[in-house]
């Protein structure tokens, strides 16, 4: 690793914890069983692996362990959140759902087909900075609202929604909250724990857990559950929403990543507020402004505009420094601006020269020097 860039991408993917890769390496190489399998100590001791993480991961939220059905990301659960909900919304006539311009696309894509069916979407405004107002949405409630779908935080600027401030405001409403929490799991704890949130999507990869799993907590009011339909079919795993055989070293893996979390969190923003003070004090101090709310973001993210700079000339000449983006990593392979910004209705200049900048607390000390003298060399 020595000659590579520093990574600054968490936001995209984080590394792995330690102790994540021996869990799933022990479940790769020593224990092969189907959690599925019941007639052998195989199948009972992969059994038992998941319903240890299940614990763990439902520990964060403060869930039941059978609120939590695992999937292969939150691109899945979101998918399985909001359309798993059309059966329902078309049973009863409510076909009306809630959310933000600034939503991870694999909400407002599955949004998108919903439309197609004949459901309608209002799209709350946050403006400028990145942030949903509570208020504003209320406005938008109405008696035939199935669903409303804001998420934790932001994935380009690190804004944290006041989910908590939107679940007072679905008190008295029956609407369905979901929150995207990709971004937020496992990093900001409290708001999580909201029992009025109906729906919680988790990804391994962005808790220093292992790519491909995730869960989708579903809690009950009360005895019911949630009325949601699989949107894939072939077995009866996870209570009917998600077929397939469970993949057992992942799904310890997101469960060791939960547990530190847990435990940890608060270590680890320590370390990563003192990487973002460093930052903000070498990039504002040459003309960078900071994209979003700098009062509510979370400690590990940074997006920052240059004025005059173009973004993919930045990315080009730091590429042997730093490995940062410009954008959604969902959405990097072919360039476009980022609909995150243009939902806050920054300038365009502000926009094509945004950078996005995420660390972690396993993240090297960064030479800030060399960041700043290579963005002024194609400036």
């Amino acid at each position: 690793m020595e000659n590579r860039p520093i990574y600054l991408d968490c936001n995209a993917t984080t590394p792995v914890e330690p102790l994540v890769c021996d869990k799933v390496c022990h479940f790769l190489g020593e224990e092969m069983g189907n959690a599925a399998s019941r007639t052998h100590v195989w199948g009972t001791k992969a059994k038992q692996a998941v319903q240890a993480a299940r614990q763990q991961v439902a520990e964060v939220v403060k869930a039941k362990n059978d609120e939590v059905i695992f999937t292969s990301g939150a691109t899945e659960s979101n998918n399985i959140a909001l359309l798993g909900l059309a059966e329902h919304g078309e049973a009863s006539g409510k076909k009306h759902l809630i959310t933000t311009p600034i939503e991870h696309k694999s909400v407002l894509e599955p949004l998108s087909i919903l439309q197609e069916r004949g459901f309608e979407i209002s799209y709350v405004p946050v403006g400028e900075k990145g942030w949903v107002d509570p208020a504003e949405l209320k406005k938008h409630l109405r008696d035939d609202t199935l669903a409303v779908s804001v998420m934790h935080v932001n994935n380009e600027t690190g804004v944290i929604q006041p989910i908590g401030q939107i679940a007072e405001v679905l008190n008295d409403h029956p609407a369905y909250f979901h929150v995207d929490a990709a971004q937020g799991f496992g990093k900001e704890i409290d708001p999580l724990q909201n029992s009025r949130i109906d729906m919680i999507s988790v990804s391994g990869h962005k808790i220093f857990g292992p790519k491909g799993i995730g869960a989708l907590i579903v809690r009950r009011r009360g005895f019911k559950r949630i009325p949601l339909q699989p949107i894939m079919f072939g077995g009866g795993h996870e209570r009917g929403l998600r077929p397939g055989t469970l993949p057992v070293p992942l799904i310890s893996g997101l469960g060791e990543a939960a547990r530190l979390a847990l435990i940890s969190h608060k270590e680890r923003e320590q370390k990563c507020l003192v990487m973002r003070k460093e930052a903000m004090e070498a990039l504002i101090a040459i003309g960078g402004i900071i994209n979003g709310d700098n009062e509510k973001v979370m400690p590990h993210v940074l997006n920052i505009s240059f004025p005059g700079l173009d973004s993919e000339a930045a990315l080009v000449a730091l590429k042997d420094l730093v490995a940062i983006s410009n954008g959604s990593a969902c959405t990097s392979q072919n360039y476009e601006p980022s609909h995150v910004l243009e939902g806050m209705n920054l300038s365009e200049g502000r926009i094509q020269s945004a950078l996005r900048i995420s660390w972690c607390h396993m993240t090297p000390k960064v030479d800030w020097s060399e960041v700043v003298s290579a963005i002024n060399n194609v400036r």
